[in-house]
């Protein structure tokens, strides 16, 4: 698990974390979990979920890129932060921490509406939706986030509740692979995290793009196993952003993060 602060947590993220679907840790029937597997709406946000993940969150809104978006987040002020991990009762909560690659993709997005407006958007690996709360708010026709942890779906709807949003459809099954529906733009931010992961999603994305003619915009502050792999070579830069302090911080000292345009 992984609270035992931002350096914890960025270490076990170089695990390969999207290859199987979260588990509830008894392994117990829980209603709270299957609740939000495959596909989340508002009408599906289990009273005692949202009471568990707003009674053990923090609302965000500054020391970020995006100062416009609110997010519900795990801070140092917020209990399972430093409680034993054992005590937290789902999978590890990646989507509670705002990570430089999606702050850079929702910045871009923010300042350059026209890059999603009146388009079809699938953001992969979303955490905590605030990549596809910017396609959102800056018009998007459709908007679907994907994220294997179902309590990720359950803290996008709150987020989406936090922006005065109406909720977008939450996947939780995992679509790398699979055949999907053709989408215009296809977002993803943080989401090379081993090298088995970063070939699968370069065959896929690279797949999609030749049968759908889809766009697809990465967004990473330079993890090894982007910056290595040879899906370098077919990337345009499209825009670059400073961190924050306190996001440089958390990251282990990385200053920025980049936009990218997949163009095999």
């Amino acid at each position: 698990m992984i609270f035992i602060g931002w350096r914890r947590l960025i270490r076990l993220c170089s695990r390969h974390i999207f290859s199987t679907s979260l588990k509830q840790k008894d392994g117990s029937s829980c209603s709270l979990w299957k609740c939000y597997h495959q596909k989340t709406s508002g009408s599906l946000l289990d009273p005692e979920m949202r009471l568990f993940l707003e009674k053990n969150t923090e609302v965000i809104s500054s020391g970020n890129l995006t100062p416009e978006i609110r997010l519900r987040l795990l801070t140092p002020r917020c209990r399972f932060w430093h409680d034993k991990a054992a005590l937290w009762p789902y999978g590890d909560p990646y989507w509670a921490i705002y990570w430089p690659g999606g702050q850079g993709l929702a910045r871009y997005l923010l300042d350059n509406p026209e890059v999603v407006r009146e388009k079809r958007v699938l953001d992969l690996g979303s955490g905590c939706g605030a990549t596809a709360i910017a396609a959102m708010m800056s018009g998007a026709l459709h908007v679907v986030a994907n994220d294997i942890d179902p309590v990720a779906g359950a803290a996008m709807l709150l987020n989406c509740e936090l922006n005065n949003l109406n909720p977008f459809h939450v996947l939780t099954e995992n679509l790398i692979g699979t055949e999907v529906d053709n989408w215009d733009l296809i977002i993803l931010g943080d989401m090379f995290y081993s090298e088995a992961l970063a070939d699968s999603l370069h065959q896929w994305l690279k797949n999609h793009i030749q049968t759908h003619r889809t766009k697809v915009l990465i967004g990473d502050p330079g993890r090894p196993y982007f910056v290595c792999h040879k899906i370098q070579k077919q990337l345009l830069k499209v825009s670059e952003y400073d961190l924050t302090k306190s996001t440089q911080q958390e990251n282990n000292g990385s200053t920025s993060t980049v936009v990218w345009h997949y163009q095999p």
